[in-house]
């Protein structure tokens, strides 16, 4: 990737700007700016597991939290302090003093001292507009209260630094310069070790950012450390980010995937991405095996927030590396760089070929042609793209479904087994007044020569089917019992049809090893579709059962003499 390292470079050179600085600290706030994100929630366990893997990824700061804000952020430095972190230092995050009050005197500053986190970081009003009408005090009281806060925490002897985080610095900037670079002061006055411009509106442009960090750099002189704190508000984030590391700054402070308040925080996955595959500077830990983790720490955060992965979501997202159109597939099969800026194995991500009714043969050839041995079979894969293309326009979606698809190529070459065939089921939902609703569900199959009648219970009519057919399967099939339903999904196919529209279910399943435990490569998905959203969901489970005993080395099915086959994929 050394191309595009020179290239950053030139370009540096080119704008007149300084050229990068050797390397950028990382500091994450996931764990305190991040939870102010809407709907975001970590327990105590979660954040901790959160330290553990930022501090394996090799980031040089974790801000655990604000110890006086409530007893769960208490509880983390208190635990974080048992641990042996290889890379970071935990940081506990306050504000200034109160005015008018000693700092050794003001609650804040004690719980920050008491939390025994080896670096603390002072937040204070930069912008005469807060100092104004916000905390109404004299411009020269928040310059002491600046000055003291950080100067108390400085005193401690188990502090080693401490870090200011000037809010609103820009917007203050613009109003009032001088002033802006007099809260800069007072802050190094006190012992800071790091000067942190916050853009904390995330109002800014580039231009503007770097302009002014420039002007700062200039002015506190090239012996004091500079830091960004850029918010998404205007979706200029991760930009605002790199400006102001080529005009200056050493120091990055964000959000695992850009969670945070409003629109969120500067997303660090991609500001590393950037840094060191795009301009060529270190962050994180040395080589190549930190940057690999970049993906797994995404995925990670998104479930610990009980939050969805954004598929589009540069570098880490699942469609990062996607191909769809024919003529893109054909492309990247012969010259991966052709339509990738970067390799996505470099953190930890992987390409996909995506199967649609833009799909031309290469997509069907780089999809299943190694797996299953078609990649020469010219007339196979035209028929499987056309029978894609005749399903899709029913309502099908086989680029999230990659277990749907591989079926129909078993169907196409009659290499599907027959485990069972379907005799008939039903669901029945019995609900009274005030409680809850019970599903029934009822299932007959053959299996083999033994017709299987079963029945059980759900929370609701997916749940019972899937207990209802494993009962008929289980003694035949024990390695079902490593198959979990883990995520569904339900959209309207033709919503002009309203109450009476067909709906395409998506159902996303894992194997659990042998240990119990999950292994993220081993999920798949598959589609149903039908005017009834019972039988669309039946259409997933079936094929999902079938699909993991195909792809289970201990699978096999007896010849069936039952009187009528399950139906194919898509029927």
């Amino acid at each position: 990737m050394g191309d595009d390292t020179d290239r950053a470079n030139g370009d540096a050179s080119v704008t007149g700007r300084p050229r990068v600085p050797e390397r950028v600290e990382i500091y994450d706030t996931t764990l305190r700016d991040g939870t102010q994100g809407a709907g975001v929630s970590f327990s105590l366990a979660d954040k901790l597991r959160i330290a553990d893997h930022l501090d394996a990824l090799g980031v040089e700061y974790i801000e655990g939290g604000y110890p006086l804000s409530n007893p769960k952020d208490q509880s983390f430095f208190a635990e974080a302090a048992k641990r042996d972190l290889a890379h970071a230092r935990v940081c506990a995050f306050g504000m200034t003093r109160r005015k008018g009050v000693d700092a050794s005197e003001d609650p804040g500053m004690r719980a920050l001292v008491d939390s025994r986190a080896p670096v603390i970081t002072i937040v204070g009003k930069s912008w005469p507009l807060h100092v104004d009408q916000v905390l109404r005090v004299s411009r020269d009281e928040n310059l002491a209260m600046v000055r003291d806060s950080v100067a108390y925490c400085a005193r401690q002897s188990h502090v080693k630094e401490v870090l200011f985080d000037a809010e609103h610095f820009f917007d203050g900037y613009r109003a009032d310069p001088a002033y802006a670079r007099a809260v800069l002061e007072a802050a190094e006055a006190g012992g800071a070790s790091c000067l942190v411009l916050c853009d904390t509106n995330g109002g800014s442009l580039p231009a503007s950012v770097a302009a002014i960090t420039e002007e700062v750099r200039a002015a506190v002189g090239e012996g004091v450390r500079l830091g960004i704190h850029p918010h998404n508000d205007s979706g200029l984030a991760v930009a605002n980010a790199l400006a102001a590391v080529e005009a200056g700054c050493t120091q990055v402070q964000g959000t695992v995937n850009g969670i945070g308040e409003r629109c969120g925080n500067v997303d660090l996955t991609t500001v590393i991405a950037n840094l060191r595959l795009k301009m060529g500077v270190p962050c994180l830990g040395d080589g190549d095996d930190a940057l690999r983790r970049l993906t797994e720490t995404s995925r990670l955060v998104y479930e610990l927030a009980n939050m969805n992965p954004q598929p589009n979501q540069p570098f880490v997202g699942s469609a990062a590396f996607a191909h769809k159109g024919g003529m893109h597939v054909h492309a990247v099969q012969r010259v991966a760089e052709s339509y990738e800026h970067v390799q996505p194995e470099r953190i930890g991500n992987e390409r996909q070929i995506l199967v649609s009714e833009l799909s031309g043969a290469s997509n069907i050839a780089a999809t299943l042609g190694k797996k299953h041995g078609i990649g020469d079979d010219k007339a196979l894969q035209k028929q499987l793209l056309e029978r894609v293309q005749e399903l899709e326009n029913q309502g099908y979606q086989f680029e999230a479904a990659q277990a749907s698809f591989e079926l129909l190529l078993h169907e196409l070459t009659d290499g599907r087994p027959r485990y069972w065939s379907l005799d008939h089921y039903r669901c029945v939902i019995l609900k009274r007044d005030e409680d809850e609703p019970v599903t029934e569900a009822i299932v007959k199959l053959w299996v083999g020569d033994d017709l299987e009648h079963r029945v059980a219970e759900g929370d609701g009519p997916v749940n019972a089917l899937d207990a209802a057919i494993r009962k008929c399967l289980e003694g035949r099939y024990p390695q079902l019992e490593h198959l979990h339903l883990r995520d569904y999904k339900v959209r309207v196919v033709n919503p002009t049809a309203e109450s009476a529209a067909k709906v395409r279910v998506i159902a996303q399943f894992s194997v659990l090893g042998e240990d119990g435990e999950h292994a993220s490569n081993r999920d798949f998905a598959t589609v149903g579709v039908s005017g009834n959203i019972v039988d669309a969901s039946w259409q997933c489970i079936a094929d999902a059962f079938a699909y993991h005993l195909i792809e289970s080395s201990a699978a096999r099915w007896p010849p069936s003499r039952a009187p009528a086959a399950e139906q194919p994929a898509g029927q």
